[in-house]
C-alpha cells in the first residue's frame, strides 16, 4: 500500500522539491494549491513531475475546504508549506498573512485532529522568528524576538502545532528552518533577485542590481537538502522539533560579491549607507545601488543556526555550502537567460 502525503504550497520551491523527494520514494503525492491556474505549476514542470502530482484545490482560509480534502485524500503525511512567506510583504499586510500562516496552520490541526489523528504533520517554522537575537548560533531552545508579522504569524503556528502534539498526541513537529536557496527560489527573495539579476546584467537585459540591507547577515543552504530533512523528521519513532542550518552566516554583500564573481565580474564598493554603490573594478560601470525602499521596518540583523540535534537524531548535514549554493543559483539563470526562459 503506497503512502499517501498532501503538501500544500505545491506551487513553492520546498513544496516541488519536496514532491519530487516523495515520488522517488514511491509515495502517491497530493500537491494542495489555491486555484490560480497552470502557468504557476512551472517549477513542478522544470523537475519533469507535473503530471505526476495529484493536484487538488485546498485554501488555507476556508476550513470547510480543508476539511473535505483531508476527508477524501486520507493523507497519511501532511506537509504545511504553504504561506505568505515574503517576510517585506508581511508589512504591507499583516492580517492576510497572519490568517493563512497561524489560522491556516489551526484549521489543518483541527481537520486531522477529527478526521485523520493518525496522520504526521509538518509544520514549515522558519529562523525569521528568532528576530532579534540574543546568543549565536541558535537551537530549537533558543528565545524567540519576532521582528516581522510574518514571524509572529509562523511563531503561533509553531506553538500551535506543539500544542497539539502535546494535548492530542498528534505526530506533529515543525522544522526550524534557515534560509535555504535554489534555482526554483522566487525572484522576490533576495538571493534569487541576485542570481537572476546577475544573470540578465551579464547578457545585457538589464542595468544594475537595486537591494536593500547589504549588511543582513543568513544562514543559506540548499533547497533539495532541506525537504530531505522535513522528510526524515517524519520517520521517526517520537515527534519533535529541529533546526535545519549550515551553522555559517553570510551577508548580502557576500552573497552578491560571489554571484557576480562567478558571472566574471570584480566587485568593489564605494559610499556608504543609501548611498552605497557596487562598481565593477574592470569598466567602472555601476552595478548595484541600494535603495530605503528595500530595507524593513524592523530589521534582523543575523542568524546563525546550530543543526547538532538533526545531525545526532536525524543523521542530518548540509552539503552544499555557501560558495557552492551561489554559483548552483547563478550558473542555472545564466543558462535560462542565455537560453531566452527568463
Amino acid at each position: 500500500m503506497r503512502k499517501k502525503a498532501l503538501i500544500t504550497g505545491i506551487r513553492g520551491q520546498d513544496g516541488s522539491y519536496l514532491a519530487k523527494l516523495l515520488l522517488e520514494k514511491g509515495y502517491e503525492v497530493y500537491g494542495a494549491d489555491r486555484r490560480s491556474g497552470e502557468g504557476n505549476f512551472w517549477r513542478l514542470k522544470e523537475l519533469g513531475i507535473y503530471g505526476d502530482v495529484k493536484i487538488v484545490y485546498m485554501d488555507l482560509l476556508e476550513f470547510s475546504n480543508i476539511w473535505r480534502v483531508i476527508d477524501k485524500v486520507e493523507p497519511d503525511e501532511v506537509y504545511n508549506l504553504a504561506a505568505q512567506s515574503f517576510v517585506g510583504a508581511s508589512f504591507e499586510q499583516p492580517i492576510l498573512t497572519s490568517d493563512v500562516n497561524a489560522l491556516g496552520t489551526l484549521r489543518i490541526l483541527e481537520a486531522l485532529r477529527t478526521l485523520k489523528p493518525d496522520a504526521k504533520f509538518y509544520q514549515a517554522s522558519t529562523s525569521e522568528m528568532f528576530g532579534k537575537v540574543k546568543t549565536l548560533p541558535l537551537n530549537e531552545s533558543s528565545a524567540f524576538h519576532p521582528r516581522s508579522p510574518y514571524a509572529v504569524s509562523k511563531l503561533f503556528a509553531h506553538w500551535i502545532t506543539i500544542n497539539y502534539r502535546e494535548a492530542y498526541g498528534m505526530f506533529a513537529v515543525s522544522g526550524i528552518l534557515f534560509n535555504h536557496e535554489s534555482p526554483l527560489r522566487g525572484t522576490e527573495f533576495i538571493t534569487r533577485k541576485v542570481s537572476l539579476g546577475v544573470a540578465r546584467i551579464r547578457y545585457g537585459k538589464q542595468d544594475k542590481l537595486i537591494v536593500g540591507n547589504l549588511d543582513a547577515k543568513r544562514d543559506w543552504g540548499y533547497a533539495p537538502e532541506y525537504v530531505y530533512g522535513m522528510w526524515l523528521m517524519l520517520q521517526q519513532d517520537k515527534p519533535d522539533d529541529y533546526v535545519l542550518a549550515t551553522g555559517e552566516a553570510h551577508s548580502v554583500r557576500e552573497f552578491i560579491e560571489e554571484a557576480f564573481k562567478i558571472a566574471g565580474y570584480d566587485i568593489v564598493w564605494k559610499g556608504e549607507g543609501v548611498d552605497e554603490k557596487g562598481v565593477d573594478r574592470r569598466t567602472g560601470k555601476v552595478l548595484v545601488e541600494v535603495s530605503a525602499e528595500f530595507y524593513r521596518p524592523a530589521e534582523v540583523n543575523i542568524l546563525i543556526g546550530n543543526y547538532e540535534k538533526a545531525k545526532k537524531v536525524l543523521n542530518w548535514e548540509p552539503k552544499v555550502k555557501f560558495k557552492d549554493l551561489v554559483r548552483i543559483m547563478v550558473e542555472e539563470d545564466m543558462r535560462r537567460v542565455r537560453d531566452g526562459k527568463v
